[in-house]
């Protein structure tokens, strides 16, 4: 799956520390804790972790279905077509899809540059 650069860091620190849980393959978060120890997280298990990571980290609006956001709108910034996105993420319309993507002003403002840079070097005369 895509991610930015800093969240593939994350991602591949995490990825290392699951490698010394357990080398077998399945879920991606495995538990920690001496009754389940590298059994897979149950969705009220990781529900409770996305919930101390949501109140230890003061983001009240932190929930388990943000990283599918922060995804799909890395995707976006990426330059990926919305058809695509919408494909990846299983939506049948890309209506669904325009929720899930939250592009800043400095995103748009950049992807405009760039249009506009392609437009000026298509437009100006050959020498």
């Amino acid at each position: 799956m895509p991610y930015s650069a800093p969240t593939g860091v994350l991602l591949s620190d995490y990825l290392a520390h699951r490698a010394r849980l357990s080398r077998t393959r399945g879920p991606l978060f495995l538990s920690e804790s001496r009754r389940n120890h590298a059994q897979p997280l149950s969705l009220w298990t990781w529900s409770k972790v996305v919930r101390r990571i949501m109140l230890a980290g003061d983001v009240p609006r932190f929930s388990t279905h943000t990283s599918r956001h922060l995804c799909l709108t890395d995707l976006a910034r990426m330059g990926w077509e919305l058809h695509a996105i919408a494909t990846f993420a299983g939506h049948r319309h890309t209506d669904s899809t325009l929720r899930y993507i939250h592009l800043s002003g400095r995103d748009l403002a950049d992807k405009l540059g760039r249009g506009m840079e392609h437009i000026h070097a298509w437009s100006a005369p050959s020498v």
